[in-house]
């Protein structure tokens, strides 16, 4: 862990150069001065201080520690044999016009919302001429908010407002875009009546959360600098933070805006910009520095106390060629851990969990905030488990190091790790023109979940090796991911993995195909993927209690309350697969085991 005091972390706090400054080519709807004020209803940000629970699912993780752990216990390990399917949406449609292109206000028949009928109207937005529109069914890849009885989702260009009772599409909001990247969407944030998205044009975007309409649009990032626009937006208090990413050796950035008007408040780039700002000494150059990418992809966790905001900075560029000096020179802060104060932009600590990345290893993977006994004392932690294959455990105060340790069975592209936790990268792992054989990610951006109930950490677990050619050996480096080809790999298998953060070792494992992310709740549950299967499982021993075929998942489950009704919620393919108890709680069966 590195300290950095006041007047060097105002360094970072600094001005785009002139080629990536945020522009738009066609003009920005004018934000108006009251937009948000007094607004009655919606989502009051004082909410999202609560534990995750009673009030729905408002903000990326549910709640601001990233556990993903709700108090709901209404589906518990007696009766959730019982789950059984309430309503399966309409298969929702990306826009490509004013009356949508399938995206239909169904009626319900036999309790399942399945759409039909005369189709939902779109609200059109955006500064292209509809001509890129990709269509077809659409990709989710991020959180669903359910804010008093409403579910709202994203992916890229559109925006849906969903009946949490039975599916119903309530509306569609469609942006036109000038083209970008459509990777995916995280999803949404809320402030009182108004939603909040990126665009792959680079632009945030105001909705009214009432009937889906533009309210304003600000840039984001640099659309001419072919910035990725994809993160979800997070709110606490009056800020609305939004990250941007780039595969093309532009800068990596944080910034906060009014959520009101969408004004900048301030900016924090993941790497030097000029001359005096603390970690340039750690690449070659300034040049190198200011396009030394380390992206901000995945939404991180809030601590109301401290006001610190913790998330994860991406591999710095080039990606996996030189370029970026020797070993020896960590290219801060890429693949790092990052602490910012969300009232001044300005660093409290960082940890680097990838020095000298050679491997594109991402360090944005959620963190998840914990308060419980570490060695026999009280401790403010937070976990993270990495694409790197690596589980780190640090105080979130001070950023102070406490565990490392390797989850993932094959990880060989690190030498050991040094006396503060950080890995040694391996050089002779770096791509070679002959070929290298190293590890492939062993986790991603599925978010991970904790239980208090089992004090244990969970994450997925991709083992692979694979061969790295040099293509580029150019001692200046490739733009970006290029330089390198990939040769063959080979698989030892996936899993969810149990952590115990005292000691970072993993108590158990149980094989699955596919995950994309997880839950636990108060029902001493865990709920997540296996393929197309949609699973519930002990959190104690990892043993299958229940499950579900619907589909390869896009996203992590989430559950929520209505009617005296826990739902647990599922997206596969382009539809919601919601489900219920089929009988009341007090009847609770034994839990249906299976052979999965």
């Amino acid at each position: 862990m590195k300290r950095l005091s006041t007047v060097l972390s105002a360094a970072l706090f600094v001005l785009l150069p002139a080629s990536f400054a945020l522009a738009q080519s066609a003009p920005a709807a004018a934000p108006p001065a009251t937009a948000g004020a007094g607004a009655q209803g919606g989502l009051e940000p004082t909410s999202l201080l609560k534990p995750l629970g009673d009030n729905g699912w408002p903000t990326y993780c549910g709640d601001y520690t990233c556990k993903r752990y709700s108090s709901l216990d209404l589906v518990n390990q007696s009766n959730v044999g019982n789950l059984s399917l309430a309503w399966v949406s309409a298969g929702l449609e990306s826009g490509s016009g004013p009356t949508g292109t399938g995206a239909p206000a169904g009626g319900r028949r036999g309790g399942f919302g399945f759409g039909g009928g005369g189709g939902t109207p779109t609200i059109v937005g955006g500064f292209g001429t509809g001509e890129l529109n990709s269509g077809g069914p659409a990709r989710f890849a991020g959180s669903v908010l359910e804010v008093n009885g409403t579910l709202y989702l994203s992916a890229p260009d559109n925006a849906w407002a969903v009946d949490a009772h039975d599916g119903t599409v309530l509306w569609h909001f469609y942006w036109k875009t000038r083209g970008g990247t459509h990777t995916g969407n995280r999803g949404m944030a809320m402030w009182h009546n108004n939603l909040y998205f990126e665009v792959a044009d680079d632009n945030l975007i105001c909705l009214d959360a009432a009937t889906g309409k533009e309210k304003w649009s600000v840039p984001s990032a640099s659309f001419a600098g072919q910035y990725f626009s994809d993160s979800a937006p997070l709110v606490f208090g009056d800020h609305l933070i939004v990250g941007a990413g780039n595969d093309e050796n532009a800068p990596g950035f944080l910034q906060s805006v009014d959520p009101a008007t969408g004004k900048r408040q301030w900016i924090l780039y993941s790497t030097p910009m000029k001359q005096g700002d603390p970690g340039l000494n750690t690449w070659p150059s300034l040049y190198a520095a200011q396009h030394g990418a380390g992206s901000t992809w995945v939404a991180g966790a809030y601590d109301p106390e401290t006001h610190l905001y913790v998330y994860g900075t991406g591999n710095p560029t080039p990606a996996y060629t030189t370029g970026r000096g020797p070993g020896t020179m960590d290219n801060l802060f890429t693949d790092s851990l990052i602490a910012v104060n969300v009232d001044t932009g300005k660093m409290a600590w960082y940890y680097q969990t990838s020095p000298h990345d050679m491997h594109d290893w991402d360090s944005t993977e959620t963190p998840i905030f914990v308060d419980g006994n570490f060695n026999g004392q009280p401790r403010k932690m937070v976990l993270q488990a990495l694409r790197n294959g690596y589980f780190f455990v640090l105080d979130r105060t001070t950023g102070k190091h406490l565990v490392t340790s390797k989850f993932g069975k094959v990880v060989n592209f690190a030498k050991g790790v040094n006396a503060n936790g950080n890995p040694i990268p391996n050089m002779e792992k770096a791509a070679t023109i002959p070929g290298s054989i190293v590890n492939g990610d062993v986790t991603n951006y599925p978010p991970p979940a904790y239980s208090p109930i089992s004090k244990l950490f969970y994450v997925e677990e991709n083992n692979s090796l694979r061969i790295l050619y040099l293509t580029d050996a150019d001692p200046r480096g490739s733009m970006g991911l290029g330089g390198t080809s990939g040769g063959a790999s080979f698989s030892f298998g996936s899993n969810i993995d149990a952590i115990d953060y005292n000691t970072g070792k993993v108590v158990w494992r149980h094989p699955v195909e596919r995950n994309a992310g997880l839950l636990t709740t108060a029902g001493n549950l865990l709920f997540g993927g296996d393929g197309d299967y949609l699973i519930a499982l002990n959190p104690e021993t990892g043993k299958t209690l229940w499950h579900s075929k619907i589909g390869a998942e896009g996203n992590a489950p989430e559950t929520y309350m209505l009617d005296g009704k826990q739902y647990v919620l599922a997206v596969a393919g382009n539809q919601l697969f919601a489900f219920v108890l089929n009988q009341p709680s007090s009847v609770g069966a034994p839990a249906v085991a299976s052979n999965r």
